[in-house]
């Protein structure tokens, strides 16, 4: 008899055994108390340091408020020492924590906290004016503020935090007489221990929001079992690489988001030291930050790895301890890992997974890497690659992929026809992703199911057309999204980035390029040059946005043919 979804860790994979992820935290924090943890903003917590102030988040949750196990908290904060603390804080107490992106726009968090039933909310300060407008319309009852320098000593505490609000002017004004400063429900109680709260494999977690990107966000319910299962089978497949290959890792994606979340998570069971980059958009500050670190990991996706490529002080860097790069999120192109590459001479595990699982479902062994390839499937999961009817296709044919795993989500909260909807029958979660197994069990994601591309009757995938392109030598990155046509239902459009703005290539230079490399019908018949393609705060490129605004004025002078 198959076990309710994230009720069970695959004993063949739980040596420590562990129930929930508070038994992870605890056994870290003990074995490795005196080493770096965490770091951003030049403050390092340390394990020790981190176990004491989630202590007495933890306690003044217990005996400053009337939240109780199973109530939701919402943690909108950007990569700030402060999350690890709430959000281990809140898990002891038994709290359900909701990861919450803070570039949200008040109407979205207004669905989120409302969709969520969130009692309680964690929030950078300089968002608050956002709460503001939204708090009394919501079941949120406690609301703590935090600013940058918080976890800082004395006098770097106040300067960091009056550069933020009077030299940077990043804190509107508001009105929020409730609110409570963290530092008052942490400074206070530490030393304390709370009351140990009975936490179950099967309990709810994380309400992971979907980014939203077609139609309202929904809430993926994950489990202590979910996360915890997640984090083992990545340690496994990971920990394959070189000793030390956690020892300083570069983590530039925001911990809201479930790739980092997680990743952190298997990076602390290492014993690991995550260095936390709060606002990596800023290249050339994020290029100075990493000239301060012997660097052994790093954890990114497409976008970034182009980017600080494309960056002069990056490439003065030294690389010589980088172990493992892991790319996830979305898919990475072959000029991006082989840039990567010759950069830093280190090679990119590419692995695939959703908010759903987790979110891995395979990754790239170290000692396997396959460039293309998502890598095999990791232990305990189950992958079949299925046709529209449901029926298995054989190796080397696209289908949809789908999943049976510990890492696959309880379903969405509140949310049981949808639910139902992306299961099949016999209980495989639906992706929507279509991806082709090769014999030896690698796979190949081809694309998105809704982002294709149909040019008369012909299926067009957009990773291959952009992963073509961006082989150009004059081509940063780019998109490939589709258009209706009256002759043949679609037409292929790429949206491309030149490396020189001012100088792009030709669109019948582009299109010959394509032309030697992509079968006639997948060849773009319409390219435009912009400034900057539109992306998610994580990184990944907007097709829908792409194609909602492909008729608007470009910023930059753009060339259309």
């Amino acid at each position: 008899m198959e076990h309710q979804r994230g009720s069970t860790i695959p004993e063949s994979l739980n040596t420590h055994g562990y129930i929930n992820i508070n038994d992870v935290f605890d056994r870290v924090c003990d074995k490795y108390a005196d080493a770096p943890a965490f770091t951003s903003f030049g403050r390092t917590l340390s394990y020790r340091e981190l176990h004491q102030l989630s202590d007495a988040f933890a306690v003044y949750i217990q005996k400053e408020t009337d939240l109780k196990p199973g109530d939701k908290i919402a943690i909108q904060l950007p990569n700030l020492i402060q999350y690890p603390v709430v959000l281990f804080g809140a898990l002891k107490a038994g709290l359900i924590i909701v990861n919450t992106n803070p570039l949200y726009t008040p109407r979205e968090m207004e669905h989120q906290f409302n969709d969520s039933g969130a009692k309680a909310l964690i929030i950078y300060k300089s968002m608050a004016d956002k709460a503001e407008q939204v708090i009394s319309k919501t079941g949120i009852k406690y609301l703590f503020l935090t600013q940058i320098g918080d976890l800082h000593p004395f006098v770097k505490r106040h300067l960091l935090n009056a550069v933020v609000k009077y030299v940077k002017k990043l804190e509107p004004e508001f009105n929020l007489p409730s609110a409570i400063p963290l530092r008052n429900a942490l400074i206070p109680f530490v030393g304390q221990k709370p009351i140990p709260v009975a936490v179950q494999t099967a309990d709810i977690a994380v309400l992971q929001y979907t980014g939203g990107t077609t139609g309202v966000s929904k809430g993926a319910v994950l489990s202590h079992g979910n996360l915890v299962s997640n984090m083992l089978q990545g340690h496994k497949l990971i920990n394959q690489a070189t000793a030390g290959w956690s020892e300083t890792a570069i983590a530039p994606l925001p911990l809201y988001h479930i790739y980092a979340f997680t990743i952190s998570l298997v990076i602390m069971d290492c014993g690991g030291h995550s260095v936390l980059i709060p606002n990596p958009r800023d290249i050339p500050g994020f290029a100075k930050e990493l000239g301060k670190w012997r660097m052994s990991a790093f954890l990114g996706l497409n976008t970034l790895f182009v980017a600080l490529c494309n960056n002069e002080e990056f490439r003065k860097l030294d690389f010589s301890n980088m172990k493992i790069t892991i790319s996830g999120g979305c898919a990475l192109t072959h000029a991006a890992a082989d840039e990567w590459i010759r950069v830093t001479g280190c090679e990119i595990m590419e692995g695939y997974g959703l908010t759903e699982t987790s979110p891995a479902i395979s990754i790239n062994s170290p000692h396997g890497i396959r460039l293309g390839t998502i890598g095999q499937p990791l232990d305990c999961t189950d992958v079949q690659i299925m046709d529209i009817e449901g029926n298995p296709v054989a190796d080397g044919q696209p289908g949809e992929l789908c999943v049976k795993g510990p890492q696959v989500m309880v379903g969405y909260w509140q949310r049981e026809a949808e639910t139902e909807e992306c299961f099949t029958a016999d209980g495989y979660f639906r992706t929507g992703d279509i991806a082709i197994r090769e014999a030896d069990g690698y796979l190949r994601i081809v694309d998105r199911a809704k982002d294709m591309i149909l040019v008369s009757g012909f299926n067009v995938y957009p990773n291959e057309v952009e992963d073509v392109v961006t082989t150009h030598p004059e081509i940063l990155e780019c998109a490939a999204i589709g258009l209706p046509d009256e002759h043949s239902g679609e037409l292929v459009k790429l949206v491309a980035v030149a490396k020189n703005p001012e100088q792009p290539p030709s669109p019948d230079e582009i299109k010959a390029w394509c032309r030697e490399r992509l079968t006639a019908y997948k060849v773009p018949k319409v390219i435009e040059f912009v400034s900057e393609l539109p992306k998610t705060n994580v990184g990944k490129v907007l097709r829908r946005k792409l194609k909602e605004t492909q008729n608007q004025d470009q910023d930059s002078p753009s060339k259309v043919a």
